[in-house]
């Protein structure tokens, strides 16, 4: 399996970044980390491992990239303005460096955007925020709403909200779209909703879901026995999903 690592400074981050490729050809598949992990979780985790087939068979090429989580959502040290406002440089970092890159490396014309847990989120917020860009979402075991207090999860933004918060909030922002240019480029995305049933955001979930049936946007929603939160669940969800 083709493997390469690669490493440059983001002037837009002011710090160096590292991600992983995995393939040399195929669907191009941005794939975001867990909750604070690193670029090279799912490959110790075993879960490129378990694509390997369709790698070597050039039908998928992955771009594991690393995360700011713990500089932007999970900052306690800063107001939650400045959490927000860190994670849009990220997405900046994303939209100017990653995805040109990924041009550069596939040549292909789709590109889709996959992840699990906190990943899930991020696929899913930037799929439904720019939806000109991506062709296909992979969801598994995420949360679509970092301001929503869980039992064992708390507001990410400790009760603080402003406009940018609203539109990184996926179950607050699909909620009130009406623009149909937007609204068409989403149904013409794939997307795919995957959770556990015990999984503390299943309702998240359900919510999303339910949104997305509201505004006629088709979507694939599975729900997968016991917790399903697990990299030995996300190996088997990616080979049926990606």
């Amino acid at each position: 399996m083709n493997r390469e690592y690669h490493k440059w400074f983001s002037a837009g981050l002011q710090r160096d970044m590292e991600l992983l490729i995995f393939g040399d050809r195929g669907r191009a598949v941005l794939f975001f980390p867990t909750r604070t992990a690193r670029f090279y979780d799912y490959e110790n985790w075993r879960i490129v491992e378990a694509l390997r087939h369709r790698i070597d068979n050039g039908e998928l090429q992955l771009f594991c990239v690393d995360s700011i989580d713990i500089e932007s959502f999970y900052n306690q040290h800063i107001h939650p303005a400045q959490r927000i406002s860190r994670h849009l440089q990220y997405e900046r970092y994303i939209l100017d460096e990653v995805i040109p890159f990924m041009r550069t490396e596939n040549r292909g014309h789709d590109l889709e955007v996959a992840g699990c847990s906190m990943g899930a989120y991020h696929a899913v917020n930037f799929a439904f925020r720019h939806p000109h860009i991506f062709t296909k979402v992979v969801a598994m075991s995420g949360r679509y709403d970092l301001t929503h207090q869980l039992v064992n999860f708390k507001d990410l933004f400790d009760g603080y909200h402003n406009e940018d918060i609203y539109y990184n909030m996926p179950l607050q922002f699909v909620a009130n779209l009406e623009d149909e240019t937007i609204l068409n480029a989403v149904r013409n995305t794939e997307i795919i909703l995957v959770i556990g049933e015990n999984d503390p955001f299943l309702f998240s979930n359900q919510q999303l879901s339910q949104l997305l049936t509201n505004k006629s946007l088709p979507h694939q929603f599975y729900i997968w026995q016991h917790d399903a939160h697990r990299p030995r669940y996300w190996r088997h969800m990616v080979q049926l999903y990606l």
